[in-house]
């Protein structure tokens, strides 16, 4: 380690060109019919007995292994905290997690009260202060109860209502549609039914001579 940052690179340089020409002689030596020695030769082992680390084919020797940046390199990343599955997540999940019983604490419910006095406060206020101001430039307020439920007889004719008494006594209910009588709501059905039938026995040809020939008739 006293031989200074530079000085160590360079000689484990050296190694490492010294162990790349040692591996093109064993693989010259399988080429040419010899055992393969990368294979079965022995492990290359520190001083302390452990393998020594490399990082793609580049081996660090001695001192080399505490170079900056060479340390971080072998640092083992601590293992991420298990995941939990989701039944487990599941396990802690209750009605209190959604927040129905937020009120059962007897602290917000009081809360939204004074906040929703606060608010219908504010627009009375706010109301009141619009109403001043028309008032002072002479613009009429013209409060006008209007009952919405009232009908107008002249709509109700021009709308073609078909109003409806009952027992003397009672409340009149008015339509502002025209209501179909029992015949044409009859009539309607036999011709849903007929449209029916024919869309699920007719052929396409049969269908289109009848349209055709309503066509013709002007119907």
């Amino acid at each position: 380690a006293g031989l200074g940052e530079f000085r160590i690179r360079d000689l484990n340089d050296e190694i490492n060109k010294l162990l790349r020409e040692k591996g093109h002689w064993e693989f010259r030596i399988k080429e040419l019919g010899g055992p393969d020695y990368a294979r079965i030769g022995p492990k290359m082992l520190d001083h302390e007995g452990k393998e020594v680390p490399g990082n793609r084919g580049y081996k660090y020797f001695g001192a080399a292994k505490d170079l900056p940046g060479v340390r971080e390199l072998f640092e083992k990343e601590p293992l991420p905290p298990p995941r939990k599955t989701r039944a487990e997540l599941m396990k802690s999940i209750d009605a209190e997690y959604y927040g129905y019983r937020d009120e059962d604490d007897g602290i917000l419910e009081p809360l939204e009260q004074e906040h929703e006095k606060k608010v219908i406060a504010e627009a009375v206020e706010k109301w009141k202060r619009e109403r001043e101001a028309r008032l002072a430039r002479g613009e009429e307020e013209e409060e006008e109860e209007v009952n919405i439920y009232a009908v107008n007889d002249d709509e109700s004719d021009e709308e073609g209502g078909k109003e409806k008494e009952g027992e003397e006594g009672q409340q009149k209910f008015i339509a502002h549609v025209p209501v179909p009588s029992q015949q044409e709501i009859e009539e309607a059905l036999v011709r849903r039914k007929k449209m029916e039938l024919l869309q699920k026995y007719a052929s396409e040809t049969l269908m289109a001579q009848s349209e055709e020939a309503k066509t013709l008739l002007g119907l």
